[in-house]
């Protein structure tokens, strides 16, 4: 029998009806009177919860670190976590997650909901029970079927890596475009093992650093110079994603190459990440792309905001700098980029 590791962060999905009709979270040693259908899987369920569970709101990278922890500390005693988390930076979590747990082996599944336990027509039951059911799945062998950080919601398994939050209102809030869904929920579970990501060679590494001087500069017409040169070259930032257009483009004026050039030149590593949640960066594509790459700009290839940002507070946190960050960044560490 599995024994799977349930942990709640705090969020939408913990959430029941107090006395006076308020929500309020519910104990989670007493998971079972909720959902009462997990006693029907094959697998030894034990709890834990944040001593202070939070609205996904106010998660901070500290708060990753410490489930990253949990799980390091955790992970020869079990066969598999889920984590309950609220929906609104679920990706950042997932994404956090996928680089902190170096040679995960394991499944890692989140999940969350978007009506809370208590309520009737909540889709929480079904995302927990589903996630645990994937957590425990296990092939011929014996070995696990989702050894990666993965999120399950509304009957769909992305991984952690490649998915955003594109809806506030439907129970089906995720997507990841720029790759296919590792399983589907339906009458049958449908697992595509082709999709799996397989990458673990070596025992699992927790890290435990991450650099948090990183800012995202948001393109659109008419942004203010005095915004851009504050975001690049004050603060001793130590990344700034240009967050683009299209393929990877922004204006061409001088003094913005000027300032790229500049900050670049005093150590900060400056990405490019498309506004696009399809495709990617083709720096080469158009003389507005070229020019940053000319400069020494980083592709983001086809990674998510949440997936660059995350990447880049580890790497910059393990002590990467320079070529050896570009290399590395460019590199597919678990399946958070194509291109």
């Amino acid at each position: 029998m599995t024994r799977i590791l349930l942990i709640y962060t705090g969020g939408t999905i913990g959430m029941v009806r107090g006395a006076g009709g308020e929500l309020e979270p519910f104990n989670f040693e007493n998971l079972l009177e909720q959902v009462p259908e997990l006693g029907q899987l094959n697998c030894e369920i034990d709890t834990r919860s944040f001593e202070h569970p939070i609205d996904s709101s106010l998660m901070k990278p500290h708060h990753w670190l410490e489930m990253a922890e949990i799980i390091g500390s955790n992970y020869d005693q079990y066969d598999g976590f889920v984590l309950l988390h609220g929906s609104d930076t679920m990706a950042y979590t997932s994404s956090a997650l996928s680089f902190l747990l170096e040679n995960v082996a394991k499944p890692v599944i989140l999940t969350g909901a978007q009506l809370p336990i208590g309520m009737l027509r909540s889709d929480a039951r079904e995302n927990i029970i589903t996630a645990m059911e994937l957590a425990s799945a296990r092939d011929n062998e014996g070995k696990p079927v989702i050894p990666e950080v993965a999120v399950y919601f509304e009957y769909t398994l992305h991984r952690g890596n490649r998915l955003y939050k594109y809806s506030s209102q439907s129970f089906d809030a995720y997507d990841s475009p720029n790759y296919p869904v590792l399983a589907e929920s339906g009458v049958d579970l449908h697992i595509y093992n082709d999709r799996i990501w397989r990458g673990a060679k070596e025992p699992l590494k927790v890290h435990k650093e991450l650099e948090t001087n990183i800012s995202v500069l948001h393109f659109y017409p008419g942004l203010d110079r005095d915004i851009i040169e504050h975001t690049l070259l004050r603060g001793n930032r130590k990344g700034v994603i240009l967050h683009t257009f299209g393929a990877g483009n922004a204006p061409m004026d001088p003094w913005l190459a000027e300032a790229i050039s500049e900050a670049i030149s005093n150590g900060t590593v400056v990405i490019n990440v498309t506004q696009c949640k399809a495709g990617g960066v083709d720096q080469w594509k158009y003389a507005a792309g070229a020019h940053l790459a000319r400069l020494g700009v980083i592709s983001g290839g086809d990674m998510t905001l949440e997936a660059a940002l995350t990447k880049s507070m580890v790497l910059l946190g393990e002590g990467w700098r320079g070529s050896e960050f570009r290399d590395k960044f460019e590199q597919s560490l678990c399946g958070e980029r194509s291109i």
